[in-house]
């Protein structure tokens, strides 16, 4: 965070640590969800992040790992904006309301994970999804790990939700926030009529997809396949609003490593969770990605932690994605200078981005709130 006040952010704050650390303290996340707190900036300044988090979104979740080839980017960011826009934005405000941190996004984003590969395109249990595209040779390896009794395979669970989790939600989230000054970045950016709208824009996204011939293409899964869908969706968002979340943890003694070590262990998940294939490989990867889990937890309750580290913990899957998208075809054929235009796009956007958001924390130190259970 910057050391000093940004005028597009509001009044500036003291920003040392445990200057906040108190009653009434104004760093409190919702502290200054109030009306008057919001009229204090222009209403352009107050949606600008909101915008910027409704197109990032779909571009993070389809586009930066080479899912498309450039010229379908702007379809990309019009047809599936209010789909994962609206739900990175119901699930951060959601979490900044409630004065929870990331244990809350995350839990969440897997339920949004859940909800939209079993509910709304049910691409998790229509083993034919992916037979349209260029990816149809995936299908051999996806039901090597089905699950018995419902059908689908583990590897694409992982995979689908993995990658809603890490590119659609948290990365996008994770870039705007650090963008923003100290000021606005824990707290709400919307009220209740602002939270109505995105509401039905994800509704009606969502509903576009499922009626879609090219989003749910035909499919519907069976009543038992649904129901599960469904209980794992309230179970995730049951466990996501607990009030464990919106309590600060006290910090250890040792101080966390620098913020560039904080993205190693998103990288090895990355790259060990396709190196063997079946059920071994399901487990080498379900391992690594509790352990790289694990690891983020420990670092982030320890003396130093602040929003760079943050930002390389939240943007070190964008940034393995983007470097991969050179490896992959888009989902349909595409000249080989569309392709290509396309992954360059993704590496200039990508670098443009987390290069900017770590300058625009130059100088920042971390607030008593910029622990695991708090940001």
């Amino acid at each position: 965070m910057p050391t000093g006040p940004d005028p597009a952010d509001g009044p500036a704050t003291t920003d040392r640590p445990g200057a906040t650390d108190r009653p009434g303290a104004t760093d409190r996340p919702g502290a200054t969800d109030r009306p008057g707190a919001a009229g204090r900036l222009p209403l352009r300044r107050r949606l600008l992040p909101v915008i910027a988090l409704l197109l990032l979104a779909p571009w993070a979740a389809e586009c930066s790992w080479g899912g498309f080839a450039i010229d379908d980017f702007l379809p990309v960011l019009i047809f599936l904006g209010p789909m994962y826009g609206g739900a990175a934005l119901l699930i951060r405000e959601t979490a900044r309301h409630l004065g929870a941190g990331w244990p809350t996004i995350v839990l969440l984003a897997a339920a949004f994970g859940v909800l939209q590969a079993g509910l709304v395109d049910q691409s998790l249990f229509n083993g034919d999804f992916l037979d349209d595209t260029q990816y149809a040779d995936t299908r051999a390896a996806a039901e090597a790990t089905l699950v018995p009794g419902l059908d689908f395979s583990l590897r694409q669970a992982f995979d689908y939700v993995g990658n809603h989790i890490v590119l659609t939600i948290c990365a996008p989230i994770v870039l705007i926030e650090s963008f923003l000054g100290p000021e606005r970045r824990l707290r709400p950016w919307l009220g209740r009529p602002g939270l109505a709208v995105v509401g039905v824009l994800y509704l009606l996204g969502s509903l576009l997809i499922f009626s879609d011939s090219n989003g749910r293409k035909g499919f519907l899964a069976s009543s038992l396949q649904l129901a599960f869908a469904a209980v794992v969706v309230l179970a995730l968002v049951a466990v996501a609003v607990l009030p464990r979340w919106r309590h600060p943890r006290p910090r250890r003694a040792r101080r966390a490593p620098h913020p560039l070590w904080v993205g190693l262990p998103v990288v090895l998940v990355r790259l060990g969770s396709d190196l063997t294939p079946g059920w071994s490989g399901m487990i080498v990867a379900l391992s690594l990605a509790a352990v790289a889990g694990g690891l983020v937890a420990y670092w982030s309750s320890q003396n130093g932690w602040g929003q760079r580290h943050v930002l390389v913990a939240g943007t070190a899957g964008l940034v393995m994605a983007a470097a991969f998208a050179y490896l992959v075809p888009p989902y349909s054929p595409a000249s080989p200078a569309a392709a290509l235009a396309g992954d360059i796009a993704v590496t200039v956007v990508t670098v443009a981005l987390i290069v900017g958001a770590w300058w625009r924390l130059r100088g920042a130190s971390p607030t008593v709130h910029e622990v695991f259970g708090r940001n």
